[in-house]
C-alpha cells in the first residue's frame, strides 16, 4: 500500500494556524463559543486548534469532546461490537455558538450522528462545521464544512488517514489505498 503525502508537517502546522484564525475572525473572543470535538480522531484537530486559539486570544477556550457511537446508523449493523469513547462535555451548550470539529469529513454520517448526539447537551443558536480534510466527491447527506483546511478529490476505493506526531510519530495527511478489506473508510 503506498501512501501519498497531502499535507506534509508544516502543512499541517500551517492549515491549523489559518483555520484558527478563521475562527478568531468569526468568534471574536470565544465568549459566546464553544468547540466540541468528534470521537476518536477529531479531537486531536480540536486539542491542536486550542492550543493555538488559547496563544493568540490569550483567553481561555471552551472545549469538548463527543462520543457518538450509540447515534451512528450502523451502529447495530456491525459484526464486532463498537467500544464506545469518552464524552467530555461539562457544561451546556444552549444558546451557544458550537464549532463541531473532526479530522475527515467523507459522507456526512459521522456528522450527522454528532448532531444528534450534541443535542443532548442543549439547543445551540448554530452549529458550523470544522473539518481538517473534506473528501468532497462523495456525499450520502448534505452536509457541508463551514471550514476545510484542505479539500480532496479522491476515488470510493481510497482512504485518508490524519496522523498526528503523539501517535503516529508526525503530522501528516496521506492518501492511500488499502489492499486488505475491513480498513475503516476516512
Amino acid at each position: 500500500m503506498e501512501k501519498q503525502v497531502i499535507l506534509d508537517e508544516q502543512q499541517v502546522r500551517l492549515t491549523m494556524n489559518r483555520l484558527a484564525y478563521q475562527l478568531i475572525e468569526n468568534h471574536n473572543d470565544f465568549a459566546s463559543t464553544v468547540l466540541i470535538g468528534l470521537q476518536p480522531r477529531g479531537i486531536h484537530v480540536l486539542e491542536r486548534l486550542k492550543t493555538i486559539l488559547e496563544e493568540i486570544t490569550g483567553h481561555p477556550i471552551t472545549c469538548g469532546q463527543l462520543d457518538i457511537t450509540f447515534y451512528r446508523d450502523d451502529f447495530r449493523r456491525r459484526e464486532k461490537p463498537l467500544i464506545p469513547s469518552v464524552t467530555n462535555i461539562d457544561f451546556s451548550i444552549e444558546n451557544k455558538k458550537v464549532v463541531l470539529i473532526d479530522d475527515v469529513l467523507y459522507t456526512g454520517r459521522t456528522i450527522r450522528s454528532g448532531l444528534d448526539a450534541m443535542l443532548a447537551f442543549g439547543r445551540p443558536v448554530c452549529v458550523e462545521l470544522l473539518v481538517l480534510i473534506d473528501r468532497r466527491l462523495r456525499r450520502d447527506l448534505p452536509i457541508q464544512a463551514d471550514y476545510s483546511g484542505k479539500a480532496v478529490d479522491t476515488l470510493s476505493s481510497e482512504r485518508v488517514s490524519v496522523e498526528w506526531e503523539a501517535i503516529e510519530g508526525a503530522d501528516k495527511v496521506v492518501l492511500f489505498t488499502p489492499e486488505m478489506h475491513g480498513t475503516v473508510k476516512r
